[in-house]
């Protein structure tokens, strides 16, 4: 094993702690089911993924000194994530995300992600000032990217050099999170991968399908887009056209943490030479299994 790593993986990686009841549920309910507390956040949830299709990924965010933090560190190191470039503040406690998902899907989230925009470009130091890469002498391996970044700081990656080389993929954190990646239509770098409501945030249009959203964020001035629509389809729109696939039909036990499932497994399907239409269906078909809890067992 070398020191470097395979690709790097920036945003949130915190504690997800998740209610999940097999009944449906509306607001008030008060049903029984399972609670359980997980490493997660979207770089986490893609480290882990593209951990599980034999990629190393090195993990850029903020954890807490807390004891929440030298737990989070450790279960990291022991799912094959590298740490070293982690920053680590006494003065921050470690992220948290709680949600709510009933057989209806997902009832309601809230993400405590206020260390890691409260620790800004400190995270990017190993990109900025070595040993990754510097403004001079830019990294070029994969870059993932999760938008529980600050607007700010994002704007800066957009149009950073020390991101030119690199191939880039970001996505949202979440819908409400959305237009956070504007920066990246704006200056036209990187993959986003979005879900429908995501690009309709993006683009302030209602899409009745993915391959629509594709299209217009395209046209809106993305690189690439990669849009997915739940359990009707996916689509991935470039230069060469919008190509559009739909996912196995599967029974939903759980949500959170498919759109970071499909993305890391979509990095990694072409990171092995698979072709686009190879690619998406590959990322369907893992996004099937994750969503059906097929891949848990």
């Amino acid at each position: 094993m070398t020191d470097q790593p395979d690709i790097l993986c920036i945003g949130s990686v915190l504690w997800d702690v998740i209610g999940r009841a097999p009944s449906h549920m509306r607001q008030g309910s008060d049903v029984p089911g399972r609670i359980t507390r997980l490493p997660g956040g979207v770089a986490m949830n893609i480290a882990m993924t593209l951990s599980r299709f034999g990629l190393r990924p090195a993990l850029l965010t903020a954890i807490g000194r807390d004891p929440e933090g030298e737990e989070l560190i450790t279960a990291c190191r022991e799912l094959g994530m590298d740490t070293t470039h982690v920053y680590r503040s006494a003065d921050l406690p470690t992220d948290r995300y709680m949600a709510v998902e009933g057989a209806n899907g997902l009832i309601a989230a809230i993400a405590d992600a206020h260390s890691l925009e409260a620790a800004g470009d400190k995270i990017l130091r190993a990109l900025l000032q070595g040993p990754l890469g510097t403004t001079e002498t830019p990294y070029q391996g994969l870059v993932m990217l999760d938008g529980n970044l600050t607007q700010r700081l994002l704007e800066n990656i957009a149009q950073n050099p020390a991101f030119a080389l690199s191939d880039l993929r970001v996505a949202p954190a979440s819908p409400g999170k959305a237009t956070r990646l504007l920066p990246f239509l704006t200056h036209r770098r990187g993959v986003l991968y979005v879900n429908l409501e995501e690009a309709g945030y993006l683009c302030q249009a209602e899409f009745t399908s993915s391959a629509e959203a594709a299209e217009t964020l395209l046209k809106r001035g993305a690189k690439r887009a990669l849009v997915t629509d739940g359990g009707k389809s996916a689509s991935d729109a470039t230069a060469d056209g919008v190509i559009t696939r739909q996912p196995p039909e599967v029974l939903v036990t759980r949500v959170t943490g498919a759109g970071d499932t499909f993305m890391a497994a979509h990095v990694a399907a072409e990171a092995d030479g698979a072709p686009r239409v190879a690619a998406l269906e590959r990322a369907l078909s893992a996004a099937a299994k994750y969503v059906s809890g097929l891949d848990a067992q």
